[in-house]
């Protein structure tokens, strides 16, 4: 049987999430695990998709800015940036034409969704794979649209790479995604706990 192609989506790993404007001391914690899943995708072959959460200058007039009045990961600045720890790794010259870059205005990317169907159209997924942050905002919904764009590969999330606005609303986010038959892996064994 020939297996298809697997998909890791790293989401929205920005230092404004981990240090900056939004600092989250459970997203802290999980770096090491997120370093090792994308070493071992790399190493396997697996297609790479980092989301990058994209905003403007006048991001406080958006609908989301009013109702999170917090600026955060403004285009090109330091806080837009993937954490170094993750960007040390694929900053390497044979693996950037390995890593796509989907920059996302919102919470779920429609970019996204059209890029995993893009893929499903060439070769077949055998199956996607999430892990970053914020779980009970950006990792759930990247995880529906993955599963609405390709709704018969198993969409997985890796809870032990993963890390919500609050301990609690990352566990409301796990069991909302178990519910949409949303495979989670590693559920109780995340670091911060």
């Amino acid at each position: 049987m020939i297996m298809g192609k697997k998909i890791l989506v790293v989401v929205d790993m920005q230092n404004d999430f981990i240090t900056g404007a939004l600092k989250n001391d459970e997203a802290l914690k999980i770096i090491p695990n997120v370093e090792k899943k994308l070493k071992d995708a790399l190493d396997n072959g697996d297609e790479i998709i980092f989301t990058m959460d994209t905003h403007e200058k006048d991001y406080l007039e958006t609908e989301e800015g009013k109702n999170l009045p917090v600026t955060h990961c403004i285009d090109k600045t330091n806080g837009w940036e993937i954490c170094s720890e993750l960007r040390s790794i694929y900053e390497k010259g044979e693996y950037q034409d390995r890593i796509r870059f989907i920059s996302k205005e919102t919470f779920g990317s429609k970019k996204l969704g059209e890029y995993i169907e893009e893929i499903g159209r060439d070769a077949e997924i055998s199956q996607i794979e999430l892990v970053g942050i914020c779980t009970d905002i950006c990792v759930i919904s990247n995880a529906l649209l993955s599963k609405a764009y390709a709704p018969n590969v198993p969409v997985y999330v890796d809870a032990a790479c993963c890390a919500g606005v609050t301990p609690t609303s990352h566990d409301t986010a796990i069991a909302a995604m178990e519910a949409c038959h949303i495979h989670i892996n590693n559920k109780g064994a995340e670091p911060w706990r």
